[in-house]
Parts: C-alpha cells; structure tokens; sequence
C-alpha cells in the first residue's frame, strides 16, 4: 500500500542538526572540487573536453562542481547502446523492475539528507523545498513500482466459451527524458522511473544548472540494479544534445518539462518521420503556467493571504504551479492588498543554506537580469504595491506585487517564473471566474471561499487541471494531487497518478482459440 514519504521536521533540533551536517559535508566537496558530472554511458563515467561550471544561486562566485558536457558522438554512443539494452530490459519480469526501482527508494531515503543539501547548494531550494524535492522523488519511485505491480498482469477480456483473450502493456523501447532545474531531483526522477519500470531503456538530459544532482541520480539508479546499458546521463546544451535525441530514429518516446517555447518544438519535431525511425514518437510535455487565486468576498482572508503568499513567492515563484495571479473580489480589495504587502514584506530572503530562508535567490544570473528587467518594464506602465528587499550578493529578485492589473497586459498574460504577483479585482464571482480562465495556460488554481455555491460552480467553471479550494495551489502530491494540466500548459497524463505509466507502454490484445483439438508432440 503506498503512502507519501514523510517530510522532515525541522523544528527538532535534531532534525535540523543533522541536516547542517549534510550541508557541510556538501560544502567541503565543493571546496575540494569533488563535485562533478560527466556522461554515463553503459555504466561508465566518461570526461570531455567541454566542461562548464555548475554555481551555487546564492553565491554564484562559488562552484558547486563541474558538468562535462556531450558531444553528439557520445550521444549516438548512449543511444546505440540504450536500443541494444532495451531488447533485454523489456524481458525482465515487471516485478524484478519494480523491486529495483523500490531499491532506489530506499536508497534515496538512506542518503536523503546529503540529497537535500545538494539541492539546496545547486539549484537555491531553501530546506522545506529541498526536502520536499527528494520526498517527492522517493515517492514516484514507490508510487510507480506499486502501479507497475497492477498494470503489468494480463487482463483477461470477455466471457466466450472456447476462447481466451489477453490484454497487456509492452514497453515502446527507448525514451529521453529532458527535465527542469526547478524540481532538479523528483521530476527528474519521476520521467526516468516512469521509463524504466515499464521495461524502457531511458536517456537523460538534465537542466544545465542542476546536472550534478541529475548524476547522483543516475548513480543511485545503477546501484540499486538498473544495468548500465538501460539508463544513461546526456549532459550537455538542449539546444546540441537534446535537440539531437528528439530527432533521433532510435528514439520512440520523449519526455520533457520545460518552457512552452521548447516544448511543442519537439512536439513539432518528433511528429517528423526520420529514415529508420521505427515509431510514432510519444511525447509527454508539462509546459507551464499562468495561474491564479480567485479571493472571495466572504473569504478566510488569514487563509487566503497565508495561501497567496506561500503560492506566489516560495521558491521565488520558480514553480509552474505558483500563483501569478491573485483575483479579489468586491468590496475586500483594499484590505486585501494592504494585508498582503504587509505579510510579503515580512518574508525572509537570502541564501538557501539557511534555516531561516524562505525567499531564496532565483536559478541564474540571466534568470535575475530578465526578471529584474521585467520588473522595470511593469513598473512604468502599472502601479508597484509591494517591492521588497534583496542581499546584495546572489542571483536574488525581490518579491515585487502590481495591483490594478488588466487583463490585456503582458504581466497577466505571461509566465514569468519569478516572484512577480499581477494582482486585479473583479465585481462578482462570475468575473472573477472568467478572468481566471483567461489564460492560453489551464493548470493550477485556487479559490478561497465560503460559499458553497460558488466553490461548486468553480468546480465546474474554473478549468485548470489542479484545482484547490481553500489552501495553496502548490505543493502537489503524488497519488495524493497528480499533478498536471491542459490547453497550452501540456500533453499527457497527470505525473503521480493513475494512468501516467500507460503513456511509457503499448497495449496488446492476444487472442487464443481454446477448443483444441489435440495436441501436437513436443
């Protein structure tokens, strides 16, 4: 029976004890130059020539460690070796996948404090996020090996006298997946897990940023069983590596969580049939949104302020389901605001190393540069509530509200993956409704009410594909919220559900007439 993997407690002193004990074993690998991740391939750890470095968000003078990027002869390597591991790999039995996959799991949970300690020094997640990270990651291990125990026995179909007929799930053979720095570990770690326990033979190409924990990863895969020719780590640039693999004919499915810009052009890409190609690529894309909270009038306005805030500025808003936009309806508006400001200016900034942190600095400096930027542009043409403070050293943006936000405008309209709030008010609900759903992006929302018609006409009328009413619209968990959207914010089914690792599979149907007669000799 699965259950969710705790999260850590860090008001036990213990707890956050041995975490700064992680923290500094981290830091002393980074002073000694010990962190590194080079192209895996068949098992082996491969240097080239093209090394960049990987920097900590807070302090981007420090190296973290250095990431050895492939070239496109390795890449073809990893490849021709991931086609012959996977005609292998599809023979071992669903249940040795899913106990190797349960192995990772527990690994992880061994190591999770070390994990935790890398996130926060690689990709700037203060401790509750990088805790909640590796949970996660843990999580679609169990979650998926579990589904994989149901959807890998034969369904026996119909009732006809004289005739059996079986339904079963193959692998489609090789897959990359193309993952996020935002969740560097758990989303990396879910479109692999979902890959390989399905009996897919699976290349990585991880964000440039976070490459060193997407290598831990792999690691950790290869020690509890995966054989070296049925995973392999593609570091490198997506616009070199990973624009070869989408192309590939040895590839038959991608798996990618990204930007929308980068997402349907691979969906453009794979839907190009290359000489040799065996399939119709599958792809699976999450690519963002623009999501809001509607206030109600008679809303909890502690509850929704807490909700808002944690929505829009944990993570400095670098999530795909974070509040950008806050909706306030009525007569509230004034108060609303002034309360909001009022919390935000509260929150604590700066490196995510510390405890205290819960405003940490954004992934890199053009990141910091375009959002700083963009900040600039709204506030000459909309009206500033709320800019906060930042530390002078690190990739950090203050947590920045407008108010009075139109519809019409860039600022409502576009991700932009920041800690940046569009605030607007609406007449009625049903404005409120409509102005939510403005939006080319369907995939997190939230709704603070008390009122049970208008919660069940959100219900209805607000379409995003994670909807939560009276809490935060981040935080989803797997099995619990499978998590993803529609419209322009992807294709595909929700990660951390049900009927996610049919998408990593083709269906047969075998057909048998039993009314034999006679047997022939062996």
């Amino acid at each position: 029976m699965f259950k969710n993997e705790p999260l850590t407690d860090f008001t036990i002193e213990s707890n956050r004890a041995i975490y700064r004990a992680a923290l500094d074993k981290i830091n002393d690998q980074i002073h000694r130059a010990a962190l590194s991740a080079k192209p895996i391939i068949d098992g082996r750890e491969i240097p080239t020539s093209t090394i960049i470095n990987s920097t900590d968000p807070s302090d981007p003078t420090i190296i973290v460690g250095t990431i050895h990027n492939a070239d496109l002869k390795l890449t073809e390597e990893a490849l021709s070796t991931l086609n012959r591991g996977a005609e292998k790999w599809r023979l071992v039995s669903f249940e040795k996948r899913a106990l190797i996959i349960k192995r990772a799991a527990q690994i992880m949970r061994n190591q999770k404090a070390e994990l935790n300690a890398l996130i926060t020094r690689e990709s700037g997640k203060p401790w509750q996020e990088a805790d909640g990270d590796t949970a996660e990651a843990i999580d679609f291990c169990e979650y998926y090996a579990e589904e994989m125990l149901r959807l890998g026995v034969p369904q026996k179909m119909g009732n006809t006298p004289g005739e059996e007929n079986l339904y079963f799930y193959q692998p489609r053979g090789v897959g990359v997946v193309i993952s996020p720095w935002n969740f560097p570990l758990a989303i990396a770690c879910g479109m692999v897990v979902a890959g390989l326990v399905t009996g897919n033979a699976v290349a990585l190409k991880p964000s440039e940023q976070t490459a060193i924990i997407a290598h831990r990863l792999v690691r950790i895969f290869l020690e509890a069983g995966i054989p070296g020719d049925v995973i392999a780590l593609i570091p490198g640039r997506g616009s070199v590596v990973g624009a070869h693999m989408v192309k590939s004919p040895v590839v038959d499915f991608i798996c990618f969580t990204g930007s929308q810009e980068v997402g349907l052009d691979i969906i453009k890409t794979a839907a190009t049939i290359e000489p040799g190609q065996r399939n119709v690529k599958k792809v699976v894309a999450e690519m963002g949104g623009k999501n809001a909270t509607i206030i109600d009038e008679d809303a909890d306005l502690d509850e929704a302020i807490k909700g808002v805030l944690f929505a829009a500025f944990g993570y400095a808003g670098q999530k795909c389901s974070a509040c950008s936009r806050a909706i306030i309806i009525g007569n509230i508006y004034e108060t609303f605001i002034e309360r909001l400001c009022h919390a935000a200016s509260d929150l604590i900034c700066g490196p995510a190393k510390e405890a205290s942190t819960f405003l940490p600095p954004v992934i890199d400096i053009a990141s910091q540069k375009r959002l700083l930027d963009q900040i600039n542009r709204a506030s000459s043409e909309l009206k500033l509530a709320f800019k906060g403070e930042v530390p002078a050293v690190g990739n950090f943006v203050p947590a920045t509200i407008f108010r009075d936000v139109p519809a019409s405008h860039w600022l409502w309209q576009e991700e932009l993956f920041g800690p940046v709030l569009a605030c607007c008010r609406a007449k009625d609900f049903g404005e409120a409704l409509q102005l939510a759903n403005n939006s080319a992006y369907a995939l997190t929302g939230a709704v603070f009410s008390r009122s049970p018609a208008n919660l069940n006409r959100a219900r209805l009328e607000f379409r995003v594909g994670n909807l939560y009413i009276n809490r935060k619209q981040t935080g989803a968990l797997v099995y619990r919220q499978p998590f993803g959207g529609f419209k322009m914010s992807g294709v595909g089914s929700k990660a951390g559900g049900p009927d996610y690792l049919v998408q990593f599979m083709e269906p047969r149907t075998i057909t048998e007439n039993t009314m034999r007669k006679g047997f022939a000799p062996s």
